[in-house]
């Protein structure tokens, strides 16, 4: 297929144009189905209707308005201190407790007592002369007019009330003039415009979600923007995979002209990786397929790229933005356990591009020209149950119903030269790669 004509007359949509308007949308859509099953979505709405309502408002005014001075709690605590004060009931407590108190009911309790009304008896009486001054005294006046009183009733049982924690509680709260910002309703009124300026609470509020319909059956399974240093940062590894942890998954082939380098070929420079295909000669293991592994020396080092233990995906798009250079063979393919099944989103052979997915015996897919295949391009697999469509940028180039996997698999990067290749130098280099389910 030769799609130069397509991308002459416009039917192939501009890579940047687009990412642009793909990336606005789909970042937009994501977005906001990720703050729509926020917590602090569901908090701001939940919220939204408690400080809102005409309940929590009045609320609001009651509590900033009231006077401490209307509150029961004042009216309770200003007559317990007022009674308390009183130097009559301090008196009447102090008596209470007195020896002479004491001594003079004891007294009364005798037949002695009588003889208070003698005044003969009494004058000739130290002890009797005591007894009669205390029962005229201030002190046990004061007692007889408060004993067992309504007052003393009255005290006593607002002295226990105001003695309760829950009382204290309240009571301390009323008096506090700043008691609004005391409450938990006041928590709740800040946290809720604390969540009001979220900036992603604000976008979901001003956002259309209808212009999301065509996209939302695609939901984001795994992305790279590649915006790590070092492959221990990241989801991939080097070397190639195998279902057997026994064999040696970093090595290269006998029949190519470059060593797999164990990822020292493999970078990320600017948001963009980068595997190198590099002119250096170096003797490493390369599988045979009579003789196994065997130590081989290669004119040309380069390296391989894989997710095989940190994700796979059965069904959905893959895509990335890729572009390669030099008469090097460069890669964008899906693997799983064995050779077969094998998906190439892209295959540059150094003078053609190839899209496909290998069978036993066939490979069935299409060749394309037309395309540099130095620029930017974005290529896309749509994997569903019944079919399999490669897509570049906007535009379908292939569709098959036949040799569906039903397996989940990985994504690779390689670059790699055949052994009828004359071999260069070059680069694959992929801006970004995008998986969703469907």
């Amino acid at each position: 297929m030769n799609l130069f004509w397509k991308k002459l007359l416009g039917e192939i949509t501009p890579t940047a144009k687009l990412e642009r308007n793909e990336a606005e949308l789909v970042k937009a859509m994501h977005r906001y189905a990720e703050v729509e099953k926020s917590v602090e979505l569901g908090e701001y709405k939940k919220l939204y209707h408690i400080v809102k309502s005409a309940e929590f408002q009045e609320n609001k005014k009651l509590l900033k308005n009231r006077r401490y001075k209307d509150t029961e709690e004042f009216q309770i605590s200003n007559k317990f201190k007022k009674l308390h004060n009183s130097q009559s009931i301090q008196l009447y407590y102090e008596v209470l407790v007195s020896e002479e108190l004491k001594n003079y009911l004891n007294f009364k309790t005798t037949t002695d007592y009588e003889l208070l009304g003698n005044k003969k008896k009494v004058k000739a009486s130290e002890f009797l002369r005591k007894m009669k001054a205390f029962e005229k005294s201030k002190a046990f006046k004061n007692h007889s007019r408060f004993h067992e009183s309504y007052i003393i009733k009255e005290y006593e049982q607002l002295q226990l009330k105001v003695a309760i924690l829950e009382f204290k509680k309240k009571n301390e709260f009323w008096a506090n003039e700043n008691r609004w910002q005391s409450t938990p309703e006041f928590v709740q009124q800040e946290r809720f415009y604390e969540l009001a300026k979220n900036p992603d609470i604000i976008f979901y509020e001003n956002e259309k979600p209808e212009r999301f319909v065509k996209y939302r059956t695609l939901k984001l399974s795994f992305h790279d923007e590649f915006e790590w240093n070092t492959l221990d940062k990241s989801h991939w590894d080097f070397g190639f995979h195998y279902k057997s942890p026994q064999l040696m998954e970093d090595h290269s082939f006998v029949n190519e002209k470059q060593a797999n380098n164990s990822g020292k070929n493999i970078s990320v420079v600017d948001g963009i990786l980068r595997i190198s295909t590099k002119r250096e000669k170096v003797v490493s293991r390369a599988w045979h397929i009579k003789k196994g592994f065997v130590d081989q020396e290669f004119q040309f080092t380069s390296d391989v790229l894989q997710t095989a233990d940190t994700f796979r995906q059965k069904h959905g798009v893959f895509r990335a933005k890729l572009r390669c250079y030099g008469k090097v063979q460069h890669a964008f393919w899906l693997g799983a356990d064995g050779k077969l099944p094998n998906i190439k989103i892209f295959h540059f052979d150094g003078k053609k591009i190839t899209m496909g997915n290998a069978d036993k015996n066939i490979f069935d897919g299409v060749k394309i020209a037309g395309l540099n295949p130095r620029e930017f391009f974005i290529y896309s697999l749509v994997w569903t149950e019944k079919e399999l469509v490669w897509m570049i940028n906007n535009l379908e180039v292939y569709r098959t119903a036949s040799n569906i996997p039903v397996e989940e698999m990985y994504l690779a990067f390689n670059s790699f030269i055949s052994d009828k290749q004359h071999g260069s130098t070059g680069n694959l280099e992929v801006d970004w790669v995008r998986v969703y389910t469907n």
